[in-house]
């Protein structure tokens, strides 16, 4: 299980001037948790999100057109929704000659939230 500390607003503010005066060095995609802050997941994972990772997880589409069919949304909707869960890394999506097939990439999350601070840890399974 991965320990993914998140970040707050005025933490993040102050690591991208950093950055901007080469104070410190970007952080590579792989360094850095694809979704900085529990509530940016509580808003990602709606029950419309939750019922589509469940339908990847569980019917493992071989295409978006597939997934499209199985979940009844529309084309361009589904599209953007699964680009948001792949930048949060829940998904990845996997080139299948010129289609691409989501599949989960999680089990599940435990937040542990720090009430006095904003050093809340994710822990994604």
């Amino acid at each position: 299980m991965k320990k993914r500390k998140t970040r707050g607003a005025r933490s993040q503010r102050g690591q991208t001037k950093a950055v901007a005066r080469r104070q410190k060095p970007a952080l590579t995609a792989e360094a850095e948790p694809g979704v900085n802050s529990v509530d940016a997941i509580v808003r990602l994972l709606t029950p419309e999100n939750r019922e589509l990772l469940a339908l990847i997880r569980d019917h493992k589409p071989r295409s978006v057109a597939e997934l499209v069919e199985l979940s009844g949304r529309s084309q361009p909707n589904l599209t953007r929704t699964l680009a948001k869960l792949a930048l949060a890394r829940f998904i990845d999506m996997k080139e299948n000659g010129r289609r691409k097939a989501p599949s989960a990439r999680i089990r599940k999350i435990i937040v542990h939230i720090d009430p006095y601070s904003e050093n809340d840890v994710l822990e994604i399974a």
